[in-house]
């Protein structure tokens, strides 16, 4: 009996554990957002601070099909936002939790004029100040969140191990998976080729049909609408669009183990096109992974999970939570350089 007991009191204990550490610092809201004749499903996360009016986080997904909460992985951000006064914005992929539409019809500009649309809903809202409305964006956003700002007014941006150029980051992302992998001379040759013969493919247009003839059946993964999606986005390039965010402060967050975005490119080319305005700040975070985990974490499916459950917040590379509160901080008492 006594055993039985011991092992209930252990058991609401965890369970306490886990719905503290999921109980955060914000109110959430369930909102719909006309775009394009469709409904956008989406959250809006507030502070709990008694105001009448925030400044927004307006959130732009990676690849994939992410749900507004991005399987909860959003929320410590957002309590991060919400600790620094601002609310955020996120919603549904087209295609993805019940939202109409597919992801994969959609191009950078398509996601760029939803986003637009988000933006426009959200200053029009008494509870959100119009003049306080930036994007956050991670990888694939990279080629979205200028597009956006070269549509409306946005106040900042936090860009996270955001892409510059579609075909050197698929190659950069194949031949570091590669070397993670430990794969030999000739499985690196062959495995170029294959990525040679695919880009060759994409510049004439191929169909998938064509593309699975080429490649003797062998789909490795592709499917038709796989396929359409990079037929219409992969000369995808941000450089000349970065143009629009000069003089916009903007976070560059840089993971130092990162298999699917070149980094130092992105770095080199944000400085190139952003610095010269001085709204620049670049952050590198050390022991962070492209989906800004700590690796040690990421390394583990037993640590990932765990850790998921009884301390989310401790997920994140160290300082990157602190660090985007301190930036949003920073932005209302008119600092340009806040790191």
């Amino acid at each position: 009996m006594w055993s039985l007991v011991i092992t209930l009191v252990v058991a609401a204990g965890l369970v306490g554990v886990v719905l503290w550490q999921h109980s955060y610092a914000m109110d959430g809201q369930r909102v719909s957002i006309r775009h394009g004749g469709h409904t956008l499903n989406g959250v809006l996360a507030t502070p709990k601070d008694g105001r009448e009016r925030h400044g927004l986080v307006v959130y732009v997904h990676g690849d994939g099909p992410v749900d507004a909460t991005h399987d909860d992985g959003y929320k410590p951000l957002w309590e991060a936002n919400a600790k620094a006064g601002y609310a955020s914005l996120s919603w549904d992929k087209p295609g993805v939790a019940g939202a109409p539409g597919n992801w994969l019809d959609q191009s950078m500009d398509d996601r760029a004029d939803e986003t637009a649309a988000a933006v426009a809903w959200a200053r029009a809202r008494p509870d959100i100040d119009g003049d306080r409305i930036g994007l956050w964006g991670a990888s694939q956003a990279g080629w979205v969140l200028p597009k956006v700002a070269a549509k409306t007014h946005v106040s900042f941006v936090v860009a996270v191990s955001p892409a510059i150029n579609w075909l050197r980051q698929g190659r950069y992302n194949l031949l570091a998976e590669l070397r993670a992998d430990g794969a030999s001379a000739d499985r690196i040759r062959a495995a170029i080729a294959k990525s040679d013969t695919t880009r060759r493919l994409l510049e004439r247009h191929a169909t998938f049909e064509e593309y699975l003839k080429t490649t003797g059946g062998d789909a490795d993964g592709m499917t038709a609408g796989r396929w359409g999606f990079i037929s219409e986005n992969y000369t995808a390039d941000a450089t000349r669009d970065l143009r629009a965010l000069r003089d916009v402060p903007v976070l560059l967050a840089l993971a130092g183990h990162d298999v699917n975005v070149d980094t130092a490119e992105t770095e080199r080319v944000y400085r190139e096109v952003l610095a010269a305005g001085g709204a620049l700040t670049a952050k590198r975070y050390p022991d962070a992974t492209h989906s800004f985990l700590r690796r040690s974490v990421e390394q583990s499916d037993v640590k990932t999970t765990l850790t998921a459950l009884f301390s989310p917040r401790s997920l994140f590379a160290d300082g990157f939570l602190d660090d985007q509160r301190q930036f949003l901080e920073a932005l209302d008492r008119g600092v340009n350089a806040p790191l």
